[in-house]
């Protein structure tokens, strides 16, 4: 997986290489800030916009000069800018400033009353002004010129990090941070990216590799992790020959309702699509005519005619998704908490089997370690309670996790997979997965990957990847507003496809 970094993780991984490569702090920013050159000129290629490059007088206003220096000579339509206001100048800077005076480009000075350049919507602004360091909020003419290139409505790119963004805690002042629309951070993703609160600042990111210590990285110790294909590819599970249906499990869904027999259904199409070997659907009486039309390869089991109150199921399952459409009347919930104390079988748990127990808590003790719990935030604030940020939500979340043994898989962009103190976060999917019907997907999809003897924790991760893939892929021909949760199931099969599919040789490059 790839680690996610504090701020002095990554300081370190910047000494060790500098000492170990043998190589000055000046030549990493000058490689680094390369990188950012070739990434924006790939992109312009020559266009005459009006650049504006704002800088700081530390190392992030280093890595600005130093972009600025090459775009002149490349001849873009360039103007710096220096914060001029006390601050202490870092060596590297002072001398990529004097770098670019011998090309005859003289930085503006931004003094503390100074007036701030005239930036209009159709330029492009490099936010250099601060890097990961920072943890108090800007104030004075930093805050009052971030204000201002917010203000713009330019194309806002950051150098590694927004200014006035925290990399570990929530922003005190949501005023005094750039909000760029791209942010180029280097060697390694950071946590405040995967954040939804800092969207806003950071609405597309991208990793630039910059040659840091790979050896120093990866003895470092995380609780954060990017999923991502190279990641989950290792985890799947090819069929070989001579196997049979029994081969692959067979997976128990539990739920449904009177008026809610959608959700158990596309929850049972999702358990047997991922190829479950056998699927059995235990469900209301009410519901047993639909499943039985709706999907003919699985097999139904009923409880009394309206809601589940038994749970006598027959099936001898491999693992058994429960919840789904179940509703959380008195004697459903009298049922449930008796099928806990009883239960043998693996489980994962989703949406009203998440309610029952969060209104009675006490049944969490009955959970057995990696059990699966698939919330969203509401079902997760009814569970742990409130929180006042998204950092502090992570780490209750983490909490509860680590108490109880359990895997939390928390819905939403980047779906987490919470798991023995770590958060995993997924790197697939789209805004159309905010759709009825898709969480119910999720569960159907990873109960199915239990039966195939994916461990728990890879049940998740690979689950939540194709899952979120599948949106990836329709919106190659589709729009948002138009997928729905059956869109997810019709495309799982080219989600394995898109997986599994070597990558392409460039002809070119050979």
């Amino acid at each position: 997986m790839s680690k996610i970094l504090t701020a002095k993780q990554i300081y370190q991984a910047d000494k060790v290489t500098i000492k170990k490569n043998n190589i000055t702090s000046l030549d990493l920013m000058e490689h680094a800030s390369e990188l950012c050159f070739n990434w924006i000129h790939n992109r312009l290629q020559g266009n005459p916009l009006q650049i504006h490059i704002v800088c700081g007088t530390g190392n992030n206003g280093g890595d600005g000069l130093a972009i600025a220096r090459m775009l002149k000579k490349h001849g873009y339509n360039t103007k710096t800018y220096i914060i001029n206001c006390g601050n202490d100048r870092s060596t590297d800077f002072l001398t990529n400033y004097e770098r670019l005076k011998e090309l005859g480009d003289w930085p503006i000075m931004i003094n503390c009353d100074s007036e701030f350049p005239k930036i209009i919507e159709n330029d492009m602004v490099i936010d250099a002004i601060f890097g990961i360091g920072i943890n108090r909020a800007p104030k004075g003419v930093l805050k009052e010129i971030i204000l201002h290139i917010n203000k713009s409505n330019a194309y806002i790119l950051s150098i590694d990090f927004p200014s006035g963004l925290f990399t570990d805690k929530t922003v005190t002042d949501r005023d005094s941070v750039v909000k760029a629309f791209q942010v180029l951070t280097f060697e390694t993703p950071k946590l405040a990216f995967l954040m939804p609160e800092n969207e806003i600042f950071c609405l597309n990111w991208e990793v630039i590799p910059i040659g840091l210590d790979q050896e120093f990285i990866s003895q470092q110790e995380s609780n954060y992790f990017l999923t991502q294909k190279q990641h989950i590819l290792p985890m799947y599970k090819m069929r070989n020959k001579f196997s049979h249906k029994g081969t692959f499990g067979h997976s128990l869904i539990i739920g449904g309702s009177f008026g809610k027999i959608g959700a158990v259904t596309l929850a049972v199409k999702a358990a047997l699509k991922i190829g479950s070997g056998l699927v059995t659907a235990y469900i209301p009486k009410c519901g047993y005519s639909i499943l039985q039309t709706a999907i003919p390869e699985v097999m139904v089991e009923v409880d009394t005619e309206n809601e589940l109150q038994h749970f006598n199921f027959k099936t001898k399952p491999t693992v058994i998704g429960i919840g789904i459409g179940m509703g959380v009347s008195d004697k459903t919930k009298k049922g449930f908490i008796k099928f806990l104390k009883e239960n043998t079988s693996p489980l994962v748990i989703d949406a009203d089997g998440i309610n029952c127990i969060a209104k009675n808590k006490t049944a969490i003790e009955l959970l057995s370690e990696n059990t699966i719990l698939t919330p969203h935030p509401k079902e997760l604030e009814r569970l742990i309670g409130s929180w006042k940020n998204d950092y502090q939500k992570l780490a209750k979340t983490i909490a509860f996790s680590k108490k109880h043994k359990l895997i939390i898989v928390l819905k939403g962009a980047n779906t987490t997979v919470i798991h023995q103190g770590k958060a995993y976060f997924n790197t697939t999917g789209n805004p159309a997965l905010a759709t009825a019907g898709s969480g119910d997907v999720l569960t159907g999809i990873i109960t199915g990957l239990i039966a195939q003897k994916y461990s728990p924790l890879e049940a998740c991760l690979f689950g939540v990847y194709t899952h979120g893939l599948t949106a990836d892929i329709a919106m190659q021909n589709m729009v948002y507003e138009t997928f729905t949760a059956s869109d997810i199931l019709y495309n799982l099969s080219n989600a394995f496809i898109h997986l599994l599919a070597k990558p392409q040789v460039d002809n070119d490059k050979k």
